[in-house]
């Protein structure tokens, strides 16, 4: 656990303070939230934490209906916790996005095991999962781009439709078929949300050698700067 970052969100501040302690220990920095609204907090200074430890009963909701946002601003594993010994709630958070599920009580010792266990697996399916143009590199498990060996900080949809476009390299690909392919909707009028993220991607994409260039009938071509 030495160098990770992991979020940790419980309300019972006891728990909380105690696997704090142990991680710690471990070499691992800490984030801890009471609440969502403090890992809103946390994932907002710090958005590309190595594990999340999730509770399901907060103060202020419910962990489970958490996870598609937090999805949003990170791929990191999901560990939930919880006291409530529901089969049901069990499949529902391992079909909703969670990696892995532990019941309270629960010895530290264990936490620990399953959190190292998720980023052991992460790591195994990271290796050779990098695509890379000069000092231009994607990594298609983290969800994490680096220019020059700094990460960039893309957003869930800019890392989709750069990887899209890196993937088609030299082809001409549609604005509808780059919306339909990353937001996995039609299109309909929403042109403005490619605009938006392609406009983005340019300006983070400077230095790299490479480009975001806009074609006829309003298509993009990732390529080498001329």
């Amino acid at each position: 656990m030495k160098g990770k970052i992991a979020l940790m969100v419980e309300d019972n501040e006891h728990v909380l303070a105690l696997n704090r302690s142990v991680l710690e220990r471990e070499g691992c920095t800490v984030l801890p939230a009471g609440n969502l609204a403090g890992a809103r907090r946390a994932l907002a200074e710090h958005p590309n934490p190595d594990i999340v430890v999730l509770d399901i009963l907060l103060p202020d909701g419910n962990g489970l209906a958490f996870i598609p946002e937090l999805r949003e601003t990170t791929p990191a594993p999901v560990l939930m916790l919880t006291s409530k010994r529901d089969y049901a709630d069990m499949v529902k958070g391992l079909t909703g996005g969670a990696d892995d599920y532990m019941t309270k009580p629960y010895r530290v010792e264990e936490l620990l095991a399953r959190m190292v266990a998720l980023l052991h697996r992460r790591d195994a399916a990271r290796e050779g999962a990098l695509l890379t143009r000069g000092a231009l590199a994607l990594d298609m498990v983290a969800q994490r781009a680096f220019l020059h060996g700094e990460d960039i900080l893309l957003k869930p949809r800019e890392f989709a439709a750069l990887c899209y476009l890196m993937q088609h390299e030299g082809e001409g690909i549609p604005a509808e078929r780059l919306y339909e392919t990353v937001w996995k909707l039609p299109m309909g009028g929403s042109a403005g949300a490619v605009k938006t993220t392609v406009s983005r991607l340019r300006k983070k994409l400077e230095g790299s050698g490479y480009a975001i260039t806009s074609g006829w009938g309003g298509g993009y071509c990732f390529e080498r700067e001329k």
